[in-house]
């Protein structure tokens, strides 16, 4: 009996990288799947141009680049279900229509993994509107909608699965502002979520994949001659590391097939950082670790000097100023 055996599961974003991989492994696991990205053969070519990276990037690109439809055939060829559906899910009605295409097709929906994303670098100085809004409001409204519209079905039928995919960025990496937001973001929201859900046996979890994709060829590699050119350069052995964890994203497939799973069930509200190099982290809850009080009297500036550096920050305390490697 496979782990998601007459589940149904739909993977935004899946054309390529990440997705696709995660689709993949769902389906490997017995789930029948619906693939999404924008449209049909986007492969981000509206994005990224030849000119703008260096030749090794721009090949590593191609390589990696596909679409849903694509996506469907890998599943199919494999002997498995799937069905694609294009449509950029951070608009509403797109979104409302893919949830209803799932259930009349499969006749319910199961498991939403909420991919889709844009993506991007910037630093504050750097980053522009135009910028901020590709990267962050996709990724975070796109998941709200597909969590919107499927909750009903999902309470209805008491059961179901929503994965969030995020990234380590969530806790601040510095030179990409909006993407750190963006994931943060989708880490507030699955808490919330599984709050709400818990009762109808739904459970919502963060991710924090890394796995090879066309735009970590670009962003990636783009990131780190930026900061290396800054005079920021990241250790050598934990670019090392970092590297070697984006290998094939269909290795990201069986932990998310089991947090999808009746198995996984007593799983919710987390996050966790997965690598397809096999590595699975579990990030703590925050919690607040110390406070200060006034005897029920507001604070003046000279009182709060001694007490902020005394009673409320720990003696070995230094500001979060690093690169986040």
């Amino acid at each position: 009996m496979k782990a998601l055996e007459g589940k149904v599961a739909v993977v935004t974003g899946s054309g390529q990288g990440i997705g696709r991989g995660i689709a993949i492994g769902l389906a490997r696991e017995g789930a029948k799947v619906i693939t999404n990205n924008r449209k049909a053969k986007g492969f981000s070519a509206a994005q990224y141009r030849k000119e703008d990276m260096p030749e090794e990037d721009w090949e590593e690109f191609c390589r990696l680049k596909g679409d849903a439809e694509m996506t469907a055939a890998m599943i199919r060829e494999e002997g498995n279900e799937a069905s694609w559906f294009y449509g950029d899910v951070s608009d509403f009605e797109t979104a409302e229509k893919l949830v209803k295409f799932a259930v009349e097709t499969y006749g319910r929906i199961d498991i939403i993994v909420n991919n889709a994303a844009g993506m991007g670098t910037g630093s504050i100085k750097d980053c522009t509107e135009k910028d901020w809004d590709y990267i962050y409001v996709p990724r975070n409204k796109a998941a709200f909608n597909l969590m919107h519209f499927a909750a009903p079905y999902m309470m209805e039928q008491k059961y179901g699965r929503i994965l969030n995919i995020a990234s380590d960025a969530w806790t601040g990496l510095a030179g990409n502002d909006a993407y750190s937001a963006s994931t943060a973001g989708i880490v507030g929201l699955t808490w919330a979520a599984a709050k709400e859900l818990a009762p109808f046996n739904i459970t919502v979890n963060a991710f924090c994949p890394q796995g090879a994709s066309p735009s970590h060829a670009v962003e990636y590699n783009k990131l780190i001659r930026e900061i290396t050119a800054a005079g920021h350069a990241p250790d050598p052995n934990v670019l090392k590391a970092v590297e070697a964890d984006h290998g094939d994203p269909v290795n990201l497939g069986p932990i998310c097939a089991l947090i999808a799973s009746e198995d996984g069930g007593y799983i919710s509200g987390s996050v966790f950082a997965i690598t397809s190099a096999g590595r699975v982290s579990y990030y703590s809850n925050p919690a607040i670790v110390s406070r200060i009080f006034n005897n029920g009297e507001p604070w003046t500036v000279e009182e709060l000097k001694d007490a902020v550096k005394n009673d409320l920050l720990p003696a070995d305390y230094k500001a979060n100023t690093g690169m986040g490697w």
